[in-house]
């Protein structure tokens, strides 16, 4: 594929951009979506909770009915069970049936990664990757907190592994992953969207906008990743400076495409959701000798 020469134009330092300028077009490479109506999944997350949906054209009817343990947890939030987690509420539950809009894209034969940008629970969105084959699944929720929220970011995930319900399960259980560690990446989402990624530990990692409204632009943030199958990863970062956080999934086997999606705070002070995806270009790795990152 070629690539246009890059824009040596760099952003001001003291011009932090908004959310919604940075995520302008950053679709533009990203997988096309698929439809799922007809699909119906009966989730069962790792905490008890059950998710249903059923697929039409354009929307999914869904609910979700905690289990007594995950409602218990939920009460105390500040527990995050796994490094990277933030303290948004263990449990998902809904009053009744919800409909939604959601976008599906289809990363492998037998893999779906599917976006409800909920409208129905404000400044909230879910994404589950699941299989066809090994009837797993994972969920992630993230959710824009109140303003002054602390040393943490805004906007906060959580996490789950599931079964989809659709057969028995086979295979590894989708769990945190340190595979991506020392690794260092390029994503290239539109011919005017260049990113570097450094995974720097299990818990951060380092980006710079190498082309884009954001060039110069760089940071450290938190970060989480999940391994869902061989090769496919679930990448999920957290910024500091800016509500805005991100929900991936990376396929770094033969295809090396990203398939995403964003939720955060426009500049005009509204909630927005917005679609991402592109290619990944791996530039280089290290290995820790001795003592590992966290």
């Amino acid at each position: 594929m070629t690539m246009p020469s890059p824009d040596t134009t760099a952003a001001d330092p003291a011009e932090w951009r908004s959310y919604d300028e940075f995520a302008a077009g950053i679709d533009t490479f990203r997988l096309p979506d698929v439809s799922l109506a007809g699909v119906e999944l009966a989730l069962t997350l790792d905490d008890g909770t059950v998710i249903a949906l059923a697929f039409s054209e354009e929307t999914v009817r869904w609910s979700a009915t905690a289990a007594a343990s995950a409602l218990g947890n939920a009460s105390d939030a500040g527990n995050a069970g796994d490094a990277g987690e933030s303290s948004v509420s263990d449990a998902i539950s809904t009053d009744g049936e919800l409909v939604d809009p959601y976008d599906a894209v289809r990363v492998r034969e037998d893999v779906v990664f599917v976006h409800l940008p909920l409208e129905s629970r404000e400044r909230e969105a879910l994404s589950i990757v699941y299989s066809d084959t090994t009837h797993r699944a994972l969920v992630t929720r993230s959710l824009i907190g109140p303003e002054g929220s602390g040393a943490e970011p805004r906007v906060g995930q959580r996490f789950w592994s599931a079964m989809t319900g659709a057969g028995s399960p086979t295979g590894e259980v989708p769990a945190p992953s340190r595979d991506l560690i020392g690794k260092r990446n390029l994503y290239r989402y539109s011919p005017f969207h260049l990113y570097e990624h450094v995974y720097m530990s299990s818990e951060r990692y380092a980006w710079q906008c190498v082309q884009g409204v954001q060039r110069g632009h760089g940071d450290t943030d938190l970060s989480t990743v999940w391994k869902f199958a061989d090769g496919l990863y679930l990448f999920c970062f957290r910024e500091f400076r800016i509500a805005v956080a991100s929900v991936w999934l990376h396929d770094l086997g033969y295809q090396l495409r990203t398939t995403g999606a964003f939720l955060g705070i426009a500049g005009d002070g509204a909630a927005e959701h917005s679609r991402a995806g592109g290619h990944i270009y791996p530039i280089g790795s290290v290995e820790y000798p001795d003592v590992q990152p966290v």
